[in-house]
């Protein structure tokens, strides 16, 4: 049970939609995929993560050795029963998978330059692994790739095709590239070409997080995540949208350990004013859900 304190009921078995298995103390390869696309100096020379501007505590691990089971002591401080991490096709990977299969289920991250050769990948890795999404980062293509563009349509259909979600950024992006591809008016003509995909806004969706939950009304498929925001930044339209008609709609995911720590996040979470009822919801159950785990 809750207390005065503490609204997040006891025992829920939270989770989290968007956390990471680090591989090494250095992640600065998280964003390799990108660099060519970084024109600024300080992003280039300084900056451990991509958007380090914006995070100023990224968490360290301390080189535990064991990365994964690291991750899942983590986990386990804070009552995260599952995580949904990236599919890196590696050893951390397939360690994660058959180590501790309750624990984690994982999204593919997507190139859609790669056309019909990423359409085979994300069959076969399906098949091999279970995926249970597919994401894209958009501005972080490159070439970038807009949420509408004709080249992300291959992975909408095959997505649509497996039942799979689909993650994808969108609002202006943390590293120092250019937004346009992630402008979330984009997504009504997705929502509406694809009526039986369900896709899950990452990453804020800000200055946009009203047009986000206007489409959210619109479209039944359509969700947001809470991934890269501290509880306390969590937009005042989103928690209004959660405590009225959007309580199936708003879905936890962190920044762990990209850049937020859960004693960052799980320090603020209690302070967000979420109506009781809509604590298991946002925590639990509407992951599961949304994501097949039920």
């Amino acid at each position: 049970m809750s207390d005065t304190t503490n609204p997040i009921p006891a025992g829920l078995g939270i989770i989290d939609c968007m956390l990471g298995i680090p591989e090494a103390e250095d992640r600065s390869d998280w964003f390799a995929a990108f660099r060519p696309l970084i024109k600024d100096a300080e992003t280039l020379k300084q900056f451990s993560m991509p958007a380090q501007y914006m995070f100023k505590d990224v968490p360290q691990t301390g080189n535990p050795g064991d990365f994964v089971a690291w991750t899942v002591a983590q986990m386990d401080r804070f009552g995260i029963e599952k995580a949904l991490v990236g599919w890196n096709d590696n050893e951390t990977s397939r360690r994660a998978k058959a180590e501790f299969p309750d624990r984690f289920f994982f999204d593919l991250p997507c190139n859609p330059n790669d056309g019909m050769a990423e359409v085979a990948r994300i069959r076969r890795i399906h098949a091999e692994v279970g995926l249970s999404a597919i994401s894209v980062f958009p501005a972080g293509t490159c070439p970038q790739v807009p949420l509408n563009h004709k080249y992300m349509f291959p992975l909408y259909t095959v997505a649509s095709e497996l039942g799979l979600p689909v993650c994808l950024n969108v609002g202006v992006p943390g590293p120092r590239i250019p937004m346009d591809t992630q402008k979330v008016e984009y997504l009504d003509e997705v929502c509406w070409f694809f009526p039986d995909l369900k896709i899950v806004m990452r990453h804020g969706a800000e200055p946009w997080e009203a047009l986000a939950v206007k489409l959210m009304l619109k479209w039944p498929n359509l969700y947001y995540s809470t991934s890269a925001f501290a509880p306390r930044h969590y937009p005042k339209a989103i928690i209004d949208f959660a405590n009225t008609r959007g309580t199936d709609k708003i879905i936890y995911a962190g920044y762990f350990p990209m850049g937020l720590s859960l004693d960052r996040i799980f320090a603020d979470m209690p302070k967000v004013p979420f109506k009781p009822e809509v604590w298991p919801k946002f925590l639990r159950e509407n992951a599961r859900r949304v994501f097949n785990l039920i």
